[in-house]
C-alpha cells in the first residue's frame, strides 16, 4: 500500500470519527440536560382514579375535579407530564392497579398505611384526616325492636291479660244491657259492638260514652269506678310503651366509637374503615361508595357508616335532604398520599414536588377551597 492511500485512509478514519462525535455528543447532552434523573415520558402515564367527593368528582363523563385532581394537575402541569385517567370502582381495585404496574400513578384520598406500603410506594403526606361515624340525623327505635323490647322487659304476657279482661267485660256488659236496658240492640253482633266501644272508650280514653243510668246514684258510683280503672289502664300502657323506647333510644344512640360493638357498620371495600372494623370485630358491610353506603344506612341495613372523617362531612354537608348526620371525633387519625408502583422513578420527583406545594401553600390554598378556612 503507498504512502497516499495510507494517508487517505486515515483521513477517512478521522473524519468518520468526528462525525461519530458530533452526532452522539449532542444526544446525550440533550439526554442528560432535559431528563436529569427522571426524563420525560413519551407515552401518557395513566393515572388511576377512585370517585370519592371532594378529592376525586366526576362532573362528566371524562370530566374530573376535586383536592386530590387539582393537587395531581397542578404537579403535571409544571412538570410537563403527559397523562390520562382511568377510574377504579372500589380503592382496593385501585390498589391493586397500583401495586401490578397497570396503572402509574393512583390519585384519591389515599389512606398510607404499613399493609398498603408492603405492596406499592407512597408520596409524600398531602393531608391530614383520620375516621368518624355516619348516622341518621334522627335515630330512634324501629316497630320491630319496640315489639321486642316490650316482650322482653314482659309487658306483652301483662297485655293479653289486659286484653282477656276487655273481652269479658265486653261480654258482661253486653248481657247486663241486653237485660235491664230495653233501648240496647236485641242482636248479639250489634249489641257485642256497642259494649265492646264502651269499654273501650273507658280503656283509651278514660271516657265514658253517653249512656243511660239504669240504677241511680250506685250506677254513677259503678260508672265512676270504670272510668278509674281506664285510666289507669291507659297510665300502665303509656308508661311502659315510653319506658321501653326511652330505653331503646339511648341503647341505639351512637355517639362516637365505644357504641359501634354490637351494631352493624357500612364501610368501603379495600377501605382503613373496612379493616380497623374487622379488627374490632365489628359486625361489617362493605359498599363500594358513599351513595350505596348512604341508601343501606336509610333502609336500615346498617347502623352506622364508618369511613373517611373529609368524605363523610362533605356529604352530610352538601346533601341536607339525606337527613344524616356525623357523630364522635376523630379516630384512627391517618394521612393522605398519592401511591406508585414498587421501584416507580415517579416516587422522589412526586414527593420533592409535593414537598414544594406545601411550602408555597399550594395544598394549604386548595384545602380552604374545598373545606373552608375552618381547622
Amino acid at each position: 500500500m503507498t504512502a497516499c492511500s495510507k494517508s487517505r485512509q486515515r483521513l477517512s478514519s478521522i473524519l468518520l470519527l468526528c462525525l461519530f462525535i458530533f452526532l452522539t455528543v449532542p444526544a446525550m447532552g440533550q439526554t442528560a440536560d432535559e431528563g436529569g434523573d427522571t426524563p420525560l415520558p413519551i407515552n401518557p402515564v395513566t393515572v388511576g382514579l377512585y370517585i370519592s367527593p371532594p378529592f376525586v368528582m366526576e362532573e362528566e363523563p371524562g370530566v374530573y375535579s376535586g383536592m386530590a385532581i387539582d393537587l395531581w394537575e397542578a404537579l403535571a402541569h409544571k412538570n410537563d407530564i403527559p397523562f390520562e385517567y382511568e377510574v377504579f370502582p372500589t380503592i382496593r381495585s385501585l390498589v391493586d392497579a397500583t401495586a401490578d404496574k397497570s396503572i402509574g400513578i393512583a390519585v384519591t384520598n389515599l389512606t398510607i398505611t404499613r399493609k398498603r406500603a408492603d405492596r406499592v410506594d407512597f408520596t409524600q403526606p398531602w393531608f391530614d384526616a383520620g375516621l368518624r361515624i355516619l348516622v341518621p340525623d334522627s335515630q330512634g327505635a324501629s316497630f320491630s325492636e319496640i315489639i321486642t323490647g316490650l316482650s322482653e322487659s314482659g309487658y306483652l304476657k301483662a297485655y293479653g291479660w289486659l286484653a282477656l279482661v276487655i273481652v269479658i267485660a265486653t261480654a258482661l256488659m253486653t248481657l247486663f244491657d241486653r237485660r235491664f236496658d230495653k233501648n240496647f240492640p236485641r242482636g248479639w253482633p250489634e249489641g257485642a259492638s256497642e259494649s265492646f266501644y264502651a269499654v273501650m272508650s273507658v280503656v283509651t280514653s278514660g271516657k265514658a260514652p253517653s249512656r243511660k243510668n239504669l240504677f241511680g246514684w250506685p250506677g254513677r258510683i259503678w260508672q265512676a269506678l270504670w272510668l278509674v280503672c281506664g285510666i289507669a289502664v291507659m297510665a300502665y300502657v303509656t308508661s311502659s310503651v315510653t319506658s321501653v323506647m326511652t330505653t331503646l333510644s339511648l341503647t341505639n344512640q351512637i355517639n362516637g366509637v365505644a357504641d359501634l360493638p354490637g351494631k352493624s357498620v357500612g364501610v368501603f371495600t379495600g377501605s382503613v374503615a373496612e379493616e380497623f372494623a374487622e379488627e374490632a370485630g365489628w359486625s361489617v358491610r362493605s359498599y363500594d361508595d358513599i351513595e350505596s353506603a348512604v341508601s343501606a344506612l336509610s333502609n336500615g341495613d346498617v347502623d352506622a357508616v364508618v369511613g373517611d372523617a373529609p368524605v363523610l362531612e362533605y356529604y352530610a354537608h352538601n346533601h341536607p335532604r339525606a337527613n344524616v348526620d356525623v357523630v364522635g371525633p376523630i379516630f384512627e387519625p391517618d394521612k393522605y398520599g398519592f401511591a406508585v408502583a414498587h421501584g416507580s422513578r415517579w416516587t422522589r420527583p412526586l414527593t420533592l414536588e409535593l414537598l414544594t406545594a406545601h411550602e408555597t401553600n399550594l395544598i394549604e390554598d386548595l384545602r380552604v377551597r374545598y373545606f373552608g378556612d375552618e381547622r
